[in-house]
């Protein structure tokens, strides 16, 4: 995608300098345009960490990059073995970081030490070129539903109105998105889009990052109160739902930003199409009850109690929000049931949000699991 102009990926390794990866720091957007420098595996463990990097398949990219940074230093199988666990462990649920420290660890385990640190550039490399081509294929297959639905409009509509929570976007991925790629296509083509962005607190993913990216395209948007969903929905004012997700089981449960398991029963109440748009990579083949068994990451309680943005003079400010003392809690993901996920958009295509649904598209991968 493009900033004033000018095509960049969310992360890229330096032209003149290949052992050095750049992001953007996402904690800074969409304020200022940071771009960090990461060499080491701690720069890349406390990227994660901190969020200056985020989004499900983006933090496997990045983590991928981080992996090979550890071999440039100890290339050993301990450690391989030490560095991937210490990334796995930056964040908990997202599964695309397991799954690509995975990758990492099989394509390098057969290989010499000493062949090890270059070759877990060039797998790197490969996965982000291949995350990219995933994230374009989403967005064809979203396309094709969009098209559905507005060749199938009320009499009188004069846009598609779609609702999301959170950024599942370009800058979540290494390009395109995932919930955003179909978006952004729909509108590329001419489809009147006009999107309802959920602010999503408590980080505001969604007022910072989703409409700064919708902004930067052109696509029509409003920002809403997180609260707002629902009786939009009631009034007829959503035609879709489509969302992003940190991980998906095997029977469809999706594990996504907090509010969306909201959304999703309003969605249900209001027979508002809900849909996840996701690579398969975000498909946890191990895991069958999503409210019991993903792990939900609990955050800091200042990211509920404070908030940041640009004071009068527009600076960045960090300022309280609530009395003093209050104690606050913040889970940052909720798990949405797949009895009320209309399907799954995937790079082979949609599918309902099932056992069988998924395994119809991904039979190769359902029986390696």
């Amino acid at each position: 995608m493009k900033i004033d102009g000018i095509p960049y990926r969310s992360v890229w390794r330096d032209a003149t300098d290949p052992r050095c990866v750049h992001i953007f720091d996402q904690t800074r957007l969409p304020w200022t345009i940071d771009i960090l420098d990461l060499r080491t595996q701690d720069a890349v463990a406390h990227a994660i960490r901190s969020m200056q990097v985020r989004g499900a398949p983006l933090i496997g990219a990045v983590a991928a990059y981080g992996l090979a940074f550890a071999m440039n230093k100890d290339p050993s199988d301990s450690g391989l073995r030490k560095a991937a666990e210490e990334l796995v462990e930056t964040r908990p649920t997202a599964i695309n970081l397991r799954w690509a420290i995975e990758r990492m660890v099989a394509a390098l385990s057969a290989l010499p030490a000493a062949s090890r640190a270059q070759a877990a550039y060039d797998e790197a490399d490969a996965l982000c070129d291949e995350d990219v081509a995933v994230n374009e294929s989403i967005g064809r297959h979203g396309l094709a539903l969009f098209e559905d639905l507005w060749a199938r409009r009320r009499p009188g509509q004069e846009r598609l109105n779609i609702l999301t929570h959170c950024n599942a976007g370009w800058i979540a991925t290494v390009d395109w998105g995932t919930a955003l790629a179909p978006i952004y296509m729909a509108h590329d083509k001419g489809l009147p889009v006009h999107v309802w962005v959920d602010e999503t607190r408590p980080r505001n993913q969604g007022g910072l990052l989703t409409a700064w990216e919708l902004g930067a395209h052109g696509v029509p948007h409003t920002l809403v109160a997180d609260n707002a969903g629902g009786h939009l929905m009631q009034h007829g004012q959503v035609d879709l739902v489509i969302v992003g997700t940190d991980r998906v089981t095997r029977q469809g449960d999706v594990a996504n930003k907090i509010g969306t398991y909201l959304k999703a029963l309003a969605a249900h109440d209001n027979n508002v199409p809900f849909w996840v748009a996701l690579p398969s990579s975000t498909i946890d083949w191990r895991v069958t009850d999503g409210v019991r068994e993903i792990p939900i990451e609990e955050r800091s309680p200042d990211e509920v109690t404070h908030v940041g943005g640009l004071d009068e003079r527009g600076h960045p400010a960090r300022v309280r929000v609530t009395p003093q003392g209050t104690f606050a809690a913040n889970p940052a993901f909720d798990v949405t049931p797949a009895r009320l996920v209309s399907g799954l958009l995937t790079e082979r295509g949609a599918c309902e949000a099932s056992m069988s649904g998924l395994a119809r598209l991904f039979p190769d991968l359902v029986q390696s699991a």
